[in-house]
């Protein structure tokens, strides 16, 4: 069982549904509070908005790093809804240009790809993701990019020899699922762009 192909995938499903009801339970406690007439100071605001962005996360983690059938599909409002919440209000905007719905292990392997490009954004910016025939386009512009060549190199050659921090996972998860989705990877980087095809 601990070769299991899917077993990080099992992980992350765990962790992400046993984490998105107790979140879920204290906006809904913070909600009733507000209707009692709790006062609306800084602190509720800040539990609030500490609140909605650990669900933002969750939905985004349960799919870049939970398990997705083969038949499982993604809405496309959903995807616009996971991502609209996990940039409110952060230094990273997401614009998601595909028109339709799209398998969930699609949708898997873009979110992983974005996770990827964002660790590049320290200081902000736009990531857009276009799809042109079969090929899915991951682009990030940003006037100012943090690029650690080890990690990048990572992506295109896995046995690069790089020590890999948790808030770097992505960067090994990737190059794991493109062969089993048939895809292979292109990366671009450019002084104010990184662009990933796939």
């Amino acid at each position: 069982m601990t070769d299991h192909p899917e077993l990080t995938a099992l992980l992350g499903s765990r962790i992400c549904h046993d984490l998105i009801s107790p979140i879920g339970a204290i906006g809904n406690g913070l909600e009733l509070l507000m209707i009692e007439g709790a006062t609306r100071g800084p602190e509720m605001a800040l539990i609030a908005q500490s609140v909605a962005a650990a669900n933002a996360r969750i939905r985004f983690f349960r799919v870049a790093f939970g398990l997705s059938s083969d038949d499982q599909r993604l809405g496309r409002p959903e995807v616009v809804s996971i991502l609209s919440d996990l940039t409110a209000g952060g230094r990273v905007s997401i614009d998601w240009q595909l028109p339709s719905d799209l398998l969930r292990r699609e949708a898997k392997l873009i979110f992983l790809a974005i996770l990827c490009v964002e660790s590049a954004m320290a200081f902000g910016g736009r990531i857009t993701i276009t799809q042109d025939g079969g090929r899915y386009s991951i682009s990030g512009k940003a006037a100012r990019l943090k690029i650690d060549v080890g990690v990048w190199e990572h992506l295109s050659n896995p046995t690069a020899s790089v020590e890999l921090t948790p808030a770097l996972v992505h960067f090994a998860l990737l190059p794991a699922e493109l062969p089993r989705q048939k895809r292979r990877l292109a990366v671009e980087i450019r002084e104010t762009e990184i662009r990933l095809a796939l």
